[in-house]
């Protein structure tokens, strides 16, 4: 793309604030009434409870570093007035200032915007635009996994999580850390929004060992089937989660399950699969897709399938399935293989096999568009933006919160990728858009009822 359709295409796609108020607004009507409906902590208050999260929102989408670079960067009357008047409040004379927003995080109950998370999936579900996404046509996929957020050198908090480095040397030192496992809803091709979160924390200072990733689970099973009592759903997960305590869990919640499989994660299962494909009672399938890339050219893959079913696992009925993959790059004539395995308590077929298989490698989309993303590009969700605990949990939640929002604004929008063509641009275009003062016509156009398409 040249510099002058790179200009047209800016201008094109100009106005990006309004855009982004547009599209949350048709998305979510409520939303700024849900935010006004959130339990304030505060007695007495100088800012609304929807300016206060917004501004915290708005610090994110637009891929602000830190709270006292959001304040800094906030301080033009024109980021005061836009805000005020995309959440019809009266305006006021500055935002709120960093200190005055951690304050104000520092009380607010975690639950609340859980709460409002659970409020923007519903609506997110209900407009039915998504039912592509499902597995099977029948069950939602829900990825979990689990990622580091914060290290310190000293305590900082009861809850912190601890490990000795270098045990029994003059280099042993402790590091304190905090670690979330989140649950990701696939709504479509790279499009995942966060439905759950779970921290990892250990109850007191003195416990004899962590909290863990499979404690976690169980508590975080419990929230997901209170929030979405009704949601058929199959969990998708790392061979870590190959165990009975996690059967047993997604069983009772009536949830299915294709989990990623290790033979040392079972070897009873691995030795039976083993066993069965060895007496030739393995079903099997072959296949190949052929795909354009920008720097391989084109790639054959050819892939061979094989799944041997009802493998007993302690009163559990499992099928075990097998995708090996080889890759032949045309351009390069380089082959490589690699080979994948699963868990699943559903029936895979000759006609699914490749669903299944496909579904399965999907995984990676929390670590890619979900923590890679949110770690090292758009939020920084490693960066703590407060020294009190709990005001850093609703940090973390406001950034799932922003990242539902900015998917949804950049789907919404067909071209802005090509147009802007990085993701930090986007971003940066939104936070000059923002000190762009609205018009009348801008606002109107904000409120007005439309259609969008999600690409």
């Amino acid at each position: 793309m040249t510099r002058a359709e790179r200009r047209n295409e800016k201008k094109k796609y100009g106005k990006d604030f309004v855009h982004f108020c547009r599209i949350m607004k048709l998305y979510f009507p409520d939303f700024v009434s849900w935010l006004a409906g959130l339990k304030d902590p505060r007695k007495f208050w100088t800012y609304e409870t929807e300016i206060m999260l917004m501004t915290v929102i708005m610090k994110n989408v637009c891929c602000i570093g830190s709270m006292q670079q959001m304040t800094e960067e906030f301080l033009k009357d024109e980021c005061v007035k836009n805000l005020c008047a995309a959440l019809g409040v009266p305006e006021h004379e500055f935002l709120p200032h960093y200190v005055t927003i951690n304050e104000f995080l520092s009380k607010m109950d975690t639950g609340e915007l859980e709460k409002l998370r659970s409020q923007m999936v519903h609506a997110l579900l209900r407009r039915r635009k998504f039912e592509q996404a499902r597995l099977l046509g029948k069950y939602w996929m829900v990825i979990f996994d689990a990622t580091g957020l914060f290290h310190f050198k000293e305590r900082h908090y009861p809850h912190c999580l601890k490990k000795v480095l270098n045990k029994g040397t003059k280099e042993e030192r402790t590091v304190y850390y905090h670690h979330v496992l989140e649950a990701k809803l696939v709504l479509g091709d790279g499009f995942v929004v966060s439905i759950g979160t779970e921290f990892i924390e250990n109850e007191h200072e003195d416990v004899p060992k962590n909290d863990c990733e499979t404690k976690a689970f169980k508590r975080l099973a419990e929230k997901l089937k209170k929030d979405y009592p009704r949601l058929k759903m199959c969990v998708l997960a790392d061979s870590l989660y190959a165990s009975e305590p996690v059967f047993e869990t997604c069983g009772k919640k009536g949830w299915h399950f294709l989990i990623r499989y290790k033979d040392g994660s079972i070897p009873s299962v691995a030795e039976e699969y083993r066993s069965i494909r060895g007496s030739g009672g393995a079903d099997s399938l072959e296949g190949t897709i052929a795909r354009e890339y920008p720097r391989k050219g084109k790639v054959n893959k050819k892939q061979h399938m094989e799944w041997v079913p009802e493998i007993d696992y302690r009163g559990y009925s499992l099928t075990l399935l097998a995708l090996e993959m080889e890759e032949a790059e045309e351009k390069t004539g380089k082959t490589r293989s690699a080979v994948f395995q699963w868990l699943t308590d559903l029936t895979v077929t000759h006609r699914n096999a490749g669903e299944f298989a496909a579904a399965g490698r999907g995984r990676w989309c929390i670590e890619n568009q979900g923590f890679n993303i949110q770690k090292n590009i758009r939020y920084d969700i490693q960066h703590a933006n407060s020294t009190d605990y709990n005001a850093m949990k609703c940090h973390y939640l406001l950034t799932q919160i922003a990242d539902i929002l900015m998917q949804l604004y950049e789907r919404g929008r067909p071209g802005i990728r090509e147009a802007k063509k990085i993701i930090k641009n986007i971003s940066s275009d939104l936070l000059e858009s923002f000190g762009e003062l609205l018009t009348g016509e801008d606002i109107s156009f904000m409120s007005a009822y439309g259609y969008i398409k999600t690409a």
